[in-house]
């Protein structure tokens, strides 16, 4: 069984045993969490059920395993022939979380 949820204006695949590496969440490592805003539900064969936005009664259960940070990208801007070059680095904050359970109620 899959879900597909949606946190931090971002849409991920779920199943359960799974790790995932969402946008920071305001919990402490352990703490367990229940994603309600789920888009779409599969078992991995015919029925898939779509939701309008979402699907009813269904979740997703997870735990928080650390938060941490990603690698770093460079932002690189140029205009040529202006002699204009800006350099800047960034490090997106995330949170690892553990999929529990897919439910369907």
């Amino acid at each position: 069984m899959y879900a597909v949820f949606k946190t931090g204006g971002k849409q991920f695949r779920a199943e359960p045993g799974t790790k995932l590496r969402v946008p920071t969440l305001d919990f402490e490592p352990g703490a367990s969490v229940v994603f309600d805003f789920v888009l779409l539900t599969g078992d991995g064969e015919a029925t898939v059920q779509v939701g309008s936005p979402t699907v009813a009664g269904a979740s997703v259960k997870a735990e928080v395993l650390r938060h941490g940070r990603e690698k770093k990208i460079i932002v690189f801007k140029r205009k040529r022939r202006k002699g204009y070059r800006k350099k800047q680095g960034h490090r997106q904050d995330f949170t690892e979380i553990r999929i529990d359970e897919v439910a369907l109620t």
